[in-house]
């Protein structure tokens, strides 16, 4: 398969091992998740743990747009890296993204980047009301939210699996975005900014605690953001419940 590899300057003179890793995907690496639009897999590349993402074919509108309109998810995924790793926001380092590409338009891409041994997502902190320092990780996971949004970045995707957390010893923890493909670059005013956070489904308690923090940041009122915060996390989950319920509805209809 014609195969087009687009690397970082760390990364240029391994551009071969790189393509092999890619050309060998469906058969080699440990699987870290397979979902229904992309699998990603743990490999190695030299003495690094890597992380190989495939992004599956898309549907013959999408080949086209992928090639001519907009860029492919990976493409995007390792541009988007960049931007962030240039404003001091964490996320695995970008290596390398690969692409297929036929006179029909876009086949399969891949990207790849540095693998990140975490110890937990945002996803527990929803979980478990009593995890350690769980008022400190979220006023400092706010505070990492902040500083996206003084950089413009609005993360489409920030939900709870989508941050994943290293415990640095001493109450410090870092945090590394995932799943990139997803971003709009532009200001955000306080209502698009309380926005961003409600699909991660945090409680009222998270709520009152990331509006709390977020108000000592921006200099806004804590019972504004608070407000605001809390009308836009309750109509998201219950759009979220009523979808559920209607597929799970309309499945019955279908036995």
């Amino acid at each position: 398969m014609p195969l087009n590899i687009y690397t970082h300057p760390d990364y240029a003179s391994q551009k071969d091992l790189i393509l092999s890793l890619v050309q060998g995907f469906h058969n080699e690496g440990q699987l870290l998740v397979k979902g229904s639009r992309n699998i990603i897999k743990i490999n190695t590349l030299g003495d690094e743990k890597v992380n190989i993402k495939y992004f599956k074919r898309p549907n013959a509108m999408n080949s086209v747009v992928y090639s001519w309109l907009r860029p492919s998810k990976a493409r995007r995924s390792f541009e988007y890296a960049q931007y962030l790793l240039e404003h001091d926001i964490l996320t695995p380092f970008p290596i390398a993204y690969v692409e297929e590409r036929t006179a029909t338009g876009l086949k399969e891409s891949f990207y790849i980047c540095r693998h990140i041994d975490y110890d937990f997502t945002f996803r527990e902190l929803i979980h478990d009301p009593m995890f350690e320092n769980r008022k400190v990780i979220l006023e400092q996971f706010t505070e990492f939210t902040f500083k996206m949004h003084e950089n413009r970045v609005n993360f489409l995707d920030h939900s709870p699996g989508n941050t994943l957390i290293v415990n640095k010893g001493n109450a410090n923890y870092d945090f590394y975005l995932i799943d990139l493909n997803r971003m709009k670059f532009e200001d955000m005013d306080i209502e698009t900014r309380m926005d961003n956070f409600k699909k991660l489904w945090p409680s009222r308690a998270m709520v009152k605690i990331m509006a709390d923090k977020y108000a000592e940041l921006s200099n806004q009122p804590a019972e504004k953001l608070y407000a605001i915060l809390m009308e836009k996390t309750v109509a998201f989950k219950k759009k979220i419940t009523k979808k559920k319920y209607l597929k799970r509805k309309l499945k019955g209809k279908k036995k």
